[in-house]
């Protein structure tokens, strides 16, 4: 199966720092550098966010601008009780048009497809523990679904009838207030992250 491609960056104030690891990516990511200006393969590395912050994040872009469906993977180690934005998507005039946010405190991951949310309960999301998520959202039906560790959420429904459109942001680590921006450090990841894999379209449980 062939995922989206990006392009990847790091905010050039970034504390981050990336760790080589031994997970195998099925979507190829690729870092543009500042010092240069060709593609990096980020096969098999994992992310690193230290701190609370507001200037630590990883930007993707694509050419795509139309989504009409998605489905996004993702896995992440962390001890933040709080709310925290591992992934985050927007376009212009929509701020949240696919984000993840999840709390420890509250055991409970949100999705938010085109401005409007949905909360999944009771699905074991705490902290120090390795978690694997998927989400998945399609404007058809307009329903959502989220699997935390390979258990499924109730199917609920999020926003249907449009498209995500327009000049697509991705940004891991921070929650967008606005496209490309507006980050505050108190919804900011912190920890690691890797095996980053999303399409534009939504796929079957194994």
């Amino acid at each position: 199966m062939r995922g989206l491609s990006f392009i990847m960056s790091m905010s050039s104030r970034s504390s981050e720092t990336l760790l080589p690891g031994n997970m195998a990516l099925l979507l190829l990511l690729v870092m543009l550098t500042a010092c240069a200006a060709l593609p990096q393969d980020m096969s098999g590395k994992m992310f690193t966010f230290p701190q609370e912050s507001k200037t630590a994040y990883v930007r993707l872009t694509t050419p795509r601008q139309s989504l009409s469906a998605v489905t996004l993977c993702l896995r992440t180690f962390t001890d933040l009780d709080r709310g925290h934005a591992p992934f985050s998507l927007a376009t212009p005039g929509v701020a949240n048009a696919f984000v993840i946010f999840g709390s420890a405190k509250d055991n409970e991951v949100t999705m938010s497809v085109r401005n409007k949310e949905v909360r999944f309960r009771e699905l074991g999301y705490k902290t120090n523990t390795w978690h694997s998520f998927c989400s998945t959202w399609d404007s058809g039906s307009g329903v959502g679904q989220i699997w935390l560790d390979g258990k499924p959420s109730s199917r609920k429904y999020i926003n249907s009838g449009s498209n995500i459109t327009g000049l697509i942001n991705i940004v891991l680590g921070q929650d967008q207030d606005e496209h490309g921006g507006r980050f505050n450090a108190k919804q900011s990841f912190v920890g690691m992250m890797s095996d980053v894999h999303m399409w534009d379209y939504t796929l079957s449980p194994c």
